[in-house]
């Protein structure tokens, strides 16, 4: 029962990056000249967050280089995995 209320807890945070894949995906993170498109920084600051949130947690290194990878190659995807399957803790640092 504790698992199911730990879910719903992540409902808002999951449609929020829901939403971000889906307007993401329909546009290109480049603009013509080469540039990040605004989304492209959206998604950038929102992988760096999510790092520095895999940093703060107490867990082993086994799990924190886990974490890392899928954020770093797999940008969108990997931050919906991250809010939804992490089962993440009180950090160090607060």
């Amino acid at each position: 029962m504790n698992k199911i209320a730990a879910l719903a807890n992540r409902v808002p945070v999951t449609a929020l990056l829901l939403t971000l894949t889906l307007t993401t995906t329909a546009c290109s993170r480049f603009n013509s000249n080469g540039g990040l498109s605004l989304w492209g920084i959206a998604i950038l600051v929102l992988d760096v967050l999510a790092l520095i949130d895999v940093f703060r947690q107490p867990w082993s290194l086994g799990k924190k280089i886990l974490w890392v990878a899928i954020i770093w190659f797999l940008p969108v995807l990997g931050l919906i995995l991250y809010y939804l399957m992490a089962g993440r803790g009180k950090s160090n640092l607060t």
